[in-house]
């Protein structure tokens, strides 16, 4: 309920407790015997209670609506959250799948280089042995040339 009608419905209680009471006052100074008298005070009571029942309704009304309003607000927001979860879950789920292909991918790769280089160190330490055994052949050529 807005402040603008928090202060109306104030104001309207207001009329009637003044209205009662001002009704009741000049039922009171009126000269009139007594059983007419508490007749009308009777009325005027009766008439006053059907006014604030009246009065709370309206106001018991606005509350139900006020109240249902907010409760449908609060569905709205709760399926928008469950629609974004559920949107979050398959992005991360997506972004999860991608990196294990990522990583699958680099480890692979890592593999083939892991092997390439594996021949490759053979073929350099065959080419080595080879060297040694050529500089060792040339050397005992060049020892049996000088003996």
């Amino acid at each position: 309920m807005t402040e603008r009608e928090n202060d109306r419905g104030l104001f309207l209680l207001g009329i009637l407790i003044g209205g009662f009471l001002g009704g009741l006052a000049g039922l009171l100074f009126a000269p009139k015997p007594g059983k007419e008298l508490r007749a009308d005070i009777r009325e005027k009571g009766r008439e006053a209670f059907d006014e604030a029942k009246h009065f709370y309704s309206e106001g018991r009304a606005k509350a139900e609506a006020i109240i249902e309003d907010a409760r449908r607000r609060a569905e709205e927001l709760r399926k928008e959250a469950d629609r974004q979860l559920t949107e979050a879950r398959l992005k991360a789920k997506e972004i999860l799948k991608g990196m294990e292909e990522k990583t699958t991918d680099v480890r692979h790769l890592a593999k083939d280089v892991l092997e390439g280089t594996k021949t490759e160190v053979k073929k350099v330490k065959g080419a080595v042995e080879a060297g040694v055994e050529a500089a060792k052949q040339e050397y005992a050529k060049e020892k049996e040339k000088k003996a």
